[in-house]
C-alpha cells in the first residue's frame, strides 16, 4: 500500500470514529473562551508551499499580532481547556482534514511557520520539504515534553532555535531519506504509546 493511500485511509476512518469526540471538543472549546473552536496558522509543506495548519484553539484569541510563536509551559495565553488539549494531543485531531487535503500526512516532519524554516540550512532544506509534513514524527516522540524544556529557559525562543531545532533538523531529515510505509506505522505505534505514558 502506497503512503498517500495509507495516510487517506487512515485519517477517513479517523475522522468517522471520532467526529463527535471533535464536536463535543469544539463546543467546550467555545464555551470557554470567545473565540472560534479551530485555530489556523500558515506553515510551510511540501516543495514550500504554504497551507493552513488545522488545530483546535487552546488559547485566548490573540489581540498581539507580535506574541511568541513558539509555546513554553506556563503561558498565560493557555486556556484551561487548552492545557488539557496540549498535554493529551487532542488539539492535533483537525489535522486528519489536512491530511485529507493533501498538505499533510499522518507521519512526517513537523511542519513550521515561515520563520523557522527560514532558519533551515540551505543543504537540507530541499530534502525536508521533498516530503509532506506530518501530524507526528521521531521528532514528535523525542521532544513530547517540548513545552516543560522551554518553560525552564530565560528565552524559550533562542533555546528553541540554537538547541531544539538543530535536533529536530537532523530527523526530519533522516525521515525525507529513509522513510517507508512500515516505519511510519511503527512511529504511530510509538506515538500512542508515548500519549499513553505521558507522565513518564
Amino acid at each position: 500500500m502506497g503512503k498517500r493511500l495509507f495516510d487517506l485511509c487512515c485519517a477517513a476512518v479517523a475522522l468517522a470514529v471520532l467526529w463527535p469526540v471533535m464536536l463535543v471538543i469544539a463546543f467546550i472549546i467555545r464555551i470557554e473562551s470567545r473565540g472560534p473552536a479551530l485555530f489556523r496558522q500558515v506553515r510551510v509543506g511540501r516543495h514550500g508551499r504554504t497551507f493552513e495548519l488545522l488545530k483546535f484553539r487552546t488559547m485566548y484569541v490573540a489581540t498581539n499580532s507580535d506574541a511568541p510563536q513558539i509555546t513554553a509551559a506556563g503561558d498565560t495565553r493557555i486556556t484551561r481547556v487548552g492545557r488539557f488539549l496540549r498535554a493529551s494531543k487532542l488539539d492535533e485531531l483537525p489535522q486528519f482534514l489536512n491530511v485529507l487535503s493533501g498538505d499533510m500526512s499522518l507521519v512526517g516532519p513537523r511542519p513550521e511557520v515561515p520563520k523557522y524554516v527560514a532558519l533551515y540550512p540551505p543543504e537540507v532544506r530541499n530534502i525536508i520539504l521533498s516530503v509532506r509534513p506530518g501530524i507526528t514524527d521521531e521528532a514528535s516522540i523525542r521532544f513530547r515534553k517540548e513545552e516543560e524544556l522551554l518553560g525552564k529557559s530565560s528565552n524559550p525562543e533562542r533555546t528553541y532555535v540554537r538547541e531544539i531545532l538543530p535536533q529536530k533538523l537532523r530527523l526530519y531529515e533522516s525521515y525525507a531519506r529513509h522513510h517507508r510505509v512500515v516505519s511510519d506505522i511503527g512511529i504511530l505505534v510509538r506515538t500512542f504509546v508515548a500519549l499513553v505514558r505521558r507522565g513518564d
